[in-house]
């Protein structure tokens, strides 16, 4: 694998290369984790990288940013993550990862019941935008809210928080 690349398995026989991640996307992973920070518990923490388990999918993710309570993650017993211990999931959309993000990764965490799916997309065809996906049942999340980059998008409980996407850096502001 070339350097700075990293795998993900996303289908039963497929593998994904992730080119490295752009300064932009860097960024705003920084920017959400954040606020993140700042609204929850504890004995919670917001991981980057953390490769979370999708059993009735078959399937291992690395979200961009998960929150997660900490004994899930330190317990050895349940590596890689339980996805269905998450409370958030978070992906940041590349070029390269549109598909993947956009259909493949929300059905998947709609099938492991994670009760938030944030999906950060400087790439949407509308202009770029942030989505929560909530209400995951039968495979599908029930209730979508979008907003434009420069607006805020409210996180309900456990979170209650605005996240401020003001700062988020356009499509002009990733490497072409």
């Amino acid at each position: 694998m070339p350097e700075g690349w990293r795998a993900e398995i996303v289908t039963d026989d497929a593998i994904m290369l992730g080119a490295p991640l752009e300064d932009a996307h860097c960024f705003i992973a920084s920017r959400v984790c954040s606020e993140l920070h700042q609204a929850i518990s504890d004995d919670w923490g917001v991981y980057q990288a953390l490769s979370i388990r999708l059993p009735l999918v078959g399937r291992l993710y690395v979200p961009d940013l998960v929150v997660m309570p900490e004994d899930v993650v330190l317990d050895r017993s349940q590596s890689p993550s339980p996805a269905e211990a998450a409370f958030l999931a978070v992906e940041i959309v590349s070029r390269s990862s549109m598909d993947t993000d956009r259909r493949k990764k929300l059905g998947g965490y709609a099938c492991a019941e994670v009760p938030l799916y944030l999906l950060i997309d400087a790439w949407d065809g509308m202009g770029p935008s942030v989505s929560l996906h909530e209400q995951p049942s039968n495979g599908r999340y029930k209730h979508t809210s979008i907003v434009e980059f420069g607006e805020k998008i409210r996180l309900p409980e456990p979170f209650d928080l605005e996240l401020d996407t003001s700062r988020f850096p356009g499509p002009d502001k990733w490497a072409s």
